[in-house]
């Protein structure tokens, strides 16, 4: 009779060690589920794109050069794809101005800025209106669909006396690697949609969507006898940073020769204009602006 509590205090213990430790067992297999899972979060690609690529009130451009999302540019190293172009100038063919055949300077102490994606009947007015106000010249690389739908906007550049660029004509980063005669067949349609506008007028720059130059594109270019144009100093106005923030970095980089990325389309570009109001006192006190050659060497 005494031999029973013994034997039941014993049988307690075991069940309460024998729970303990299945506590323990279901505890560390939780945490090495929850880092199972984890693990095969991280490795799932995420499908939200990084960049927009669609503007309520129409297309939306951006010529930052291609990050290697899907769908941009093909694989760089592939023999007919594109080579990219560092917004940096990293990757260069030749001498100090040039990105894969493209300049990326003026080539003298002067500095050019250049107004890419329109024209826009809300932005190009008001830029065009700052320029002349400063009476600065600049160079408008023009989308051939914009320049079809709004002729009178390219006749008012060229009136202002600016310099004309293609710039493809749908905006199509992935350009450079289209065969020769699609990439040929792209660029004179937005030449003959220019000319449409303004009969004659010289179109003797191609500047390439997102940078992404390839050997093709700029052969190709060259042949219509235009020659590549690309840029020194970007400050990603098509990611809407701001005007403060688009001033000081277009001022900070500034220098002789500077070739000056800015946008008059593709998307909200009030920031741009805003930013234009504070940078062209500054840098037609620091530098002598132009718009690029009609005849470039």
């Amino acid at each position: 009779m005494s031999a029973w509590p013994a034997n039941r205090a014993e049988a307690m213990t075991r069940v309460s060690s024998t729970a303990r430790a299945t506590g323990i067992v279901t505890l560390v297999l939780a945490a090495l589920l929850g880092s199972a899972y984890a693990l095969g979060r991280s490795l799932v690609v995420d499908p939200t794109p990084r960049h927009p690529t669609a503007h309520a009130d129409g297309p939306h451009y951006a010529d930052q050069p291609s990050d290697g999302e899907p769908g941009d540019v093909p694989n760089p190293g592939a023999s007919n794809g594109p080579t990219e172009a560092g917004q940096d100038g990293s990757e260069r063919d030749g001498g100090g101005d040039k990105l894969f055949g493209a300049h990326a300077t003026t080539g003298s102490p002067r500095l050019a800025l250049t107004f890419d994606d329109g024209p826009d009947p809300r932005y190009t007015p008001q830029v065009l209106a700052m320029l002349r106000e400063f009476d600065v010249k600049a160079t408008f690389c023009v989308v051939g669909e914009n320049a079809q739908n709004h002729p009178d906007l390219v006749q008012a550049i060229v009136g202002d006396g600016h310099t004309l660029c293609n710039h493809s004509w749908h905006h199509d980063v992935g350009l450079g690697a289209r065969s020769a005669d699609a990439i040929r067949a792209d660029l004179l349609r937005t030449n003959e949609a220019i000319r449409a506008a303004v009969p004659n007028v010289p179109i003797v720059w191609y500047r390439q969507p997102g940078g992404a130059w390839t050997y093709p594109v700029v052969s190709v270019a060259r042949q219509l006898g235009m020659t590549p144009l690309h840029w020194s100093v970007d400050p990603s106005d098509w990611d809407l940073p701001g005007a403060a923030k688009i001033t000081a970095t277009v001022l900070s980089q500034a220098e002789p020769g500077s070739v000056v990325l800015l946008h008059d389309a593709g998307g909200d570009r009030q920031g741009t204009v805003d930013a234009l109001r504070r940078i062209l006192p500054d840098l037609t006190a620091r530098f002598d602006l132009e718009a690029l050659p009609t005849d470039p060497t």
